[in-house]
């Protein structure tokens, strides 16, 4: 179906277009009438272009339905005087000034109120009237539009709702909610033959003040050996035990019941050279510890590993035990400094299968 619309405002409607833009008007109701005050069409069908036309049999015009002058600000005014303006079953516009300054002035809202309740014809004229009415009125002076189907929607908490829902994104399809998804998951990457990337980001759980205040006394040399457990309920790390402890008694310091992490500075001498490397060691004694406590611990190792390294404590090897027991200095040895194999043993060729046969010689024939 299609409109044309030829309504023009009125001689007195255009008179109070020109007397709103001093700022003393805060709302206008427009109606579209005839001579009789009331919209009378004739539906006319053009088979040869498959289309309908409406067409008015009277002249129809953009007139003044009411006026209302400004007395608080906006929104104290807005229901007490576009409420008594808005009747149930008949559409209408209404022009309602805003406290919003423009170039030009003020800012207008734009309510297009068209209910349910009213006819096709009604709706459809309304609806192709709207850019003649923003013409007549000034466009530039229109900062906002509302459409109102129901009461509720042209009070001030209707506008309100509007304003949220129109700030808010735009629904996504099916398939962007798909890739929105795996966006989300997915890690960007440089692929080269030497790099190498965590699949899966790990969680950053913070540091309690008695963690931080331990790791800056054991790089300032106070403590040898740190202890770390993760509260699973505040999701927070706290050092559950500082102090000095001797290679021989760190064995006793891991617990067989719970996953712990663990800062050790090994003292050692390597190639006649002393050294002190600072070891952290990840203990999980098996499946002893529930399936939250076993996922935490390693999910949070790599971000607490950053924020060691941010404190200045420069981790020489990582470790991951499922008992005390293997903490020997012989262990760490091997960690730290691998065994170089001077004298790698040649590749022994197998043996073929056993009676297999004898060899077959092959001769070159002759082509003449």
């Amino acid at each position: 179906l299609t409109l044309p619309a030829p309504f023009t405002a009125n001689e007195q409607l255009a008179k109070v277009f020109g007397k709103a833009k001093n700022g003393k008007l805060r709302v206008i109701k427009v109606s579209i009438e005839n001579g009789k005050g009331h919209i009378s069409y004739i539906i006319v069908c053009y088979t040869q272009f498959d289309k309908h036309r409406f067409r008015s049999t009277e002249t129809e015009q953009l007139s003044c339905g009411a006026t209302a002058e400004a007395k608080k600000d906006w929104e104290k005014d807005y229901d007490k005087l576009i409420g008594p303006l808005v009747e149930p079953d008949v559409p209408c516009y209404l022009l309602y000034r805003l406290d919003t300054k423009i170039p030009l002035g003020h800012g207008w809202l734009l309510i297009s109120w068209t209910p349910d309740s009213a006819s096709i014809r009604q709706k459809m004229v309304y609806a192709s009237t709207k850019a003649t009415l923003k013409t007549e009125f000034g466009s530039a002076y229109i900062t906002e539009e509302l459409h109102a189907t129901t009461v509720d929607e042209t009070t001030l908490e209707g506008y309100r709702r509007h304003k949220r829902e129109f700030a808010a994104p735009a629904p996504l399809t099916t398939r962007e909610e798909e890739l929105k998804e795996l966006r989300k998951t997915e890690v960007h990457t440089e692929i080269s033959t030497n790099t190498r990337h965590q699949t899966l980001g790990g969680v950053n759980c913070p540091l309690s003040d008695a963690t931080l205040d331990a790791v800056r006394e054991l790089v300032r040399g106070n403590y040898d050996y740190l202890q770390f457990r993760i509260d699973l309920e505040e999701e927070r790390i706290h050092v559950s035990h500082a102090g000095k402890v001797e290679l021989e008694d760190l064995p006793r310091q891991v617990p067989e019941d719970h996953a712990r992490y663990h800062l050790f500075l090994f003292r050692h001498t390597h190639e006649g050279d002393y050294l002190e490397s600072y070891v952290f060691i990840y203990s999980m004694p098996g499946y002893s510890c529930s399936v939250r406590e076993r996922m935490m611990y390693s999910s949070c190792k790599a971000p607490f590993l950053e924020q060691l390294a941010a404190l200045g404590v420069e981790v020489v090897k990582k470790l991951e035990i499922d008992s005390g027991s293997e903490l020997t200095e012989a262990f760490l040895q091997d960690e730290l400094h691998p065994k170089k194999i001077l004298h790698r043993p040649a590749f022994a060729k197998p043996k073929g299968p056993p009676n297999r046969g004898a060899k077959r010689l092959t001769r070159p024939t002759d082509d003449a």
